[in-house]
């Protein structure tokens, strides 16, 4: 029984963990259209730079992340997986949001793309995995 009770909170965790960046990104990506407005370019950056860009700031998300009480111990296995899965399900996570902002006649950012909603969530994820 204290088995499943091991198992149960680590999947709860892992679910727990998938939500809270996913919410992150996406509060993230509010912040940044509200933000980025007054800085709005003609010319697009390049796309390497701007991966970069999102890089860093999922990585002070993370950061900021550790903020919050650890409520559970995990082994790292499951932290692995984690580092695995909650980047690619954020990914989609977000260009499912580009695809709304773009049916709703609003401009999509580029956070609002797999790949650059990828790479904010992995280096957020990347950030709690070395340091929780």
């Amino acid at each position: 029984m204290e088995f499943i009770i091991e198992l149960l909170l680590q999947v709860l965790w892992l679910v727990l963990e998938l939500v809270a960046q996913a919410f992150i990104e996406v509060l993230a990506e509010i912040g940044l259209r509200v933000l980025g407005e007054p800085f709005r370019r003609t010319q697009p950056i390049d796309p390497f730079w701007a991966g970069a860009g999102y890089m860093v700031y999922g990585a002070i998300a993370g950061g900021l992340s550790l903020l919050l009480p650890r409520m559970f111990t995990i082994p790292c296995s499951l932290r692995i997986l984690n580092l695995i899965i909650t980047p690619v399900v954020c990914g989609f996570i977000m260009a499912k949001v580009g695809q709304l902002r773009e049916r709703r006649g609003n401009r999509p950012i580029r956070i609002d793309t797999f790949m650059y909603g990828y790479l904010f969530a992995l280096a957020m994820a990347a950030v709690r995995f070395l340091w929780r």
